[in-house]
């Protein structure tokens, strides 16, 4: 028991945890983009139609993200991500039992509200956790497992889709976020440095949720994540389905490969991270910038060559320089903004990113149909989105300047 206790005192450990619940939350939810040709085929559904299945849970977390955040300050973030993995896994069961597209859009809405506490609750715990100078290498870190989530979530769903079907397979992954919810429960204490951090603050400015969306510069990171998260999540949603049926590809084929564009995103996340704490201290925006552009180009090259294995090639290295931009918005309100509204905040930028997840995949899918099966209007559409992002990042000015206002002591 004593052993356990020095664990749940250990950062490392906690951000382990930490980045296996999200681990948890990336496979229950990006196994839907696997199974979305069966389930369109089992329930005669057009693209455009499951487009609209992939945004709905997007509806329910974009919606609920601010007030996830909320929660997360007045409750603690053990309290609200438990209560999410509860959440989450019962709908992710549930998705098993859909029958009809009406049924499909109620259950993935209700994912998306049960789910969306935990990403401020996370950022929250690493605020809590770790100190200020480590932040952005620890978020992510945790949050590179939205890359790997994405990797391994093809990797595991098409087998388990051959051996048990799209239905079964939601229900197993539901079991494995119950036994999350175990561990949970019995790992997360108070961190021992809380106090230490809180004390920091008595001195400054209290900053309520009104001062933060009185903030330009936060609604700026709102914007830059939204344009960056149109195109992540644009891209995971549909690349099993593009490398299916344009690039002509079996299911375990199509598997493999949409994994491995995630595997570099999620490298690219830790190094991201590393070089942002490193190298681009008070010019985050810049990195931010730079990887975002070399994303977008090679986003173009992957869609326009003919060639399968040069397609394959570069639809790694997008993921790659699109998942480090990750570290470059992140690192701002991590570093700069007090523990105590870091729920709060990480809500009002999530919210973008979650807007964009809504938008996203919904947006493909009608530019798919509308189209007659083409890719190409679907990936200008994710272009555009980096450019949005860029534009975003170019005007923060001083951020840092802009954000350490709102914090400075009275």
């Amino acid at each position: 028991m004593g052993r356990l206790q020095e664990f749940s005192q250990n950062k490392y450990f906690i951000l382990f945890v930490l980045f296996a619940g999200w681990m948890v939350a990336y496979l229950d939810r990006m196994v839907m983009s696997v199974a979305l040709t069966s389930i369109g085929d089992d329930l005669h559904l057009s693209a455009a139609s499951l487009g609209i299945v992939l945004s709905s849970f997007f509806a329910g977390y974009a919606l609920m993200q601010i007030p996830g955040g909320l929660l997360a300050d007045k409750f603690g973030s053990k309290r609200v991500m438990i209560v999410s993995l509860i959440a989450w896994s019962l709908f992710t069961a549930f998705t098993g039992f859909a029958w009809s597209l009406a049924s499909l859009l109620v259950i993935r809405f209700l994912f998306g509200v049960g789910e969306s506490g935990f990403p401020a609750a996370s950022s929250k715990a690493i605020a809590e956790y770790f100190p200020k100078a480590e932040r952005a290498k620890a978020q992510s870190t945790m949050l590179s497992s939205n890359a790997f989530g994405a990797a391994i979530a093809p990797l595991f769903a098409a087998p388990m889709m051959l051996w048990l079907g799209w239905r079964n397979m939601f229900v197993v992954i539901a079991l494995v976020g119950m036994v999350l919810v175990a561990v949970y429960w019995v790992v997360l204490k108070k961190p021992t440095n809380q106090q230490k951090d809180n004390a920091k603050h008595v001195e400054t400015k209290q900053i309520s949720m009104k001062d933060l969306l009185r903030t330009p510069t936060m609604w700026k990171l709102v914007i830059a994540w939204f344009g960056l998260d149109v195109v992540i999540w644009g891209f995971s949603s549909w690349l099993p389905s593009y490398l299916l049926k344009v690039r002509e590809l079996d299911l375990l084929q199509a598997g493999v490969i949409s994994s491995l564009p995630f595997f570099a995103g999620g490298i690219a996340m830790i190094l991201g991270g590393w070089v942002v704490d490193k190298y681009f201290v008070g010019r985050e925006k810049y990195f931010a910038i730079v990887v975002e552009i070399l994303g977008a180009v090679f986003l173009y090259l992957m869609f326009k060559t003919p060639s399968l294995e040069m397609a394959v090639t570069y639809q790694i290295l997008s993921s790659f320089f699109l998942y480090a931009g990750f570290a470059g918005i992140w690192s701002l309100p991590l570093k700069i903004l007090p523990t105590a509204v870091m729920g709060s905040a990480a809500g009002m930028i999530n919210f973008g990113g979650q807007l964009a997840g809504f938008v996203s995949p919904m947006v493909m899918g009608f530019l798919i149909t509308a189209f007659n099966g083409s890719y190409d209007a679907a990936f200008w559409f994710l272009i555009l989105s980096t450019i949005i992002s860029v534009a975003a990042c170019l005007t923060l000015g001083d951020a840092k300047k802009s954000l350490e206002s709102k914090v400075i002591s009275v």
